[in-house]
């Protein structure tokens, strides 16, 4: 059984170019030479039949559908096509006992794809396991999200994963020369004249996306009046009409990435941080107060008292944005963000912090030192809550005595580096004769 076959009364042109011209084998595959290439892995198992569960996730439009259709061309088991969007859990199991039918009938073995798999909630996932586990069918699933966000554990775990990487231009031009020359399943029965400026913008548009790139050629094509001689000359201007420019995809595994991309840009490089936050907002409609968010936490975490003024600008970019909104705001927003990158790093907050987590973890409860405790009332003497000392009282307003409880007496757990101000901390520490415990 194959879902991927199409009806016998549609004749091969009245389909999209991007369905005639979908790859039958894998030597006719454009891209993910990594996981498909001579003597891959995934290629092996193709070939000899011998495919196991496995998970397909990539972007949109880099050929995790086509590769599901060249394994259904190519296996001699039964293959059946569910997408996520619409198959419910019924339409699961009655797959699984046909299934265990042709397996116990006639030893046939029954390939489930199931498109979009993240759309299938972890009841409907949970469905799929036992099959999976027992062998009654095998699965191949396909996400455009991560599949550790998405997939269940118990599922993933049994599956193989291949990530297939986003398409370039050079491959979707491929993909249009190849279906301006096939003249059975492209345009090459017409007599098409193209541009290389036309070629390249659509490809370069398309964003590597074969199907909308040669979805786009076969409109231009059959859209451009012809010329008195019967041919069709696609200039660069038929093709710009021809495509419009992607709205970039904002799903969530998208904004977590783009996040962590902004944050790790501040730790090194002005142009990353600016460019991740403006494409965020821009390009994936992102909201800008998130990243001042993550600015404001970057502060702290990556530059602290390096230069405490990075705090002051970033807060500042936070009031500034309330009051006047977007786009206006950009010009504030941008401006903390490149103090930040550019100003001197320390984490010594964030290791003080995560050395102050760690001792309270292992240790018990602790007792305040008496000359620590509160002593505003008659009668604290008598408690023995005396022989605190005053600092203002003391040269340089500083004394030695014990803060931490007695347990942990001796202990340092912020050491200041030697990075901008943070460096005058350190000289004071030094003074002070306080010695780091690690």
């Amino acid at each position: 059984m194959d879902l991927f076959s199409y009806g016998e009364e549609q004749t091969p042109r009245a389909r999209l170019l991007a369905d005639r011209m979908r790859p039958e084998t894998l030597d006719d595959y454009i891209g993910q030479e990594h996981i498909v290439g001579a003597g891959k892995l995934l290629r092996r198992a193709i070939e000899g039949d011998r495919i196991s569960s496995i998970l397909l996730y990539g972007p949109p439009g880099c050929g995790k559908t086509t590769l599901a259709h060249i394994i259904s061309k190519r296996t001699e088991a039964d293959f059946v096509k569910l997408n996520a969007v619409d198959a419910s859990v019924k339409d699961v199991r009655d797959v699984i006992d046909r299934a265990k039918t042709a397996k116990a009938m006639y030893g046939r073995k029954t390939i489930l794809f199931l498109d979009e798999v993240h759309r299938f909630n972890s009841s409907r996932q949970d469905a799929l396991l036992p099959a999976v586990e027992q062998g009654i069918i095998i699965f191949i699933g396909a996400t455009t999200e991560n599949p550790f966000h998405y997939v269940n554990g118990a599922l993933l775990s049994r599956s193989t994963l291949f990530q297939l990487q986003p398409l370039t231009k050079e491959h979707a031009r491929e993909a249009m020369v190849r279906a301006l020359a096939d003249a059975s399943r492209g345009l090459g029965f017409m007599r098409l004249e193209v541009e290389a400026e036309a070629l390249d913008h659509i490809a370069q548009t398309a964003g590597g996306d074969i199907r909308r790139a040669l979805n786009a050629l076969e409109l231009a094509a059959v859209t451009t009046p012809s010329e008195p001689d019967g041919s069709v000359r696609i200039t660069l201007e038929v093709a710009q009409e021809s495509v419009r420019k992607p709205t970039a995809k904002a799903d969530e595994s998208t904004q977590y990435d783009v996040l962590s991309a902004f944050h790790k840009s501040v730790r090194g490089s002005s142009d990353a941080a600016l460019f991740w936050f403006l494409y965020a907002v821009e390009k994936l409609g992102m909201e800008p107060m998130t990243f001042i968010r993550r600015l404001i936490v970057a502060c702290s975490e990556d530059i602290g008292l390096a230069n405490p003024q990075a705090m002051l600008q970033a807060t500042a970019a936070l009031d500034a944005y309330r009051k006047i909104g977007w786009p206006e705001a950009k010009y504030n927003i941008s401006q903390a963000i490149l103090f930040a990158v550019e100003s001197p790093k320390s984490n010594a907050t964030a290791v003080a912090i995560g050395r102050v987590m760690d001792t309270i973890g292992q240790a018990g409860t602790m007792e305040v030192p008496l000359h620590l405790r509160d002593a505003h009332y008659k009668g604290s003497e008598k408690l023995g809550h005396v022989g605190y000392q005053y600092p203002h009282d003391f040269p340089g307003h500083y004394v030695a005595q014990q803060y931490l409880p007695d347990q942990l007496h001796g202990m340092s757990f912020y050491t200041a580096t030697e990075q901008g101000m943070e460096d005058r901390i350190r000289q004071n520490q030094q003074k002070r004769r306080i010695k780091p415990s690690r």
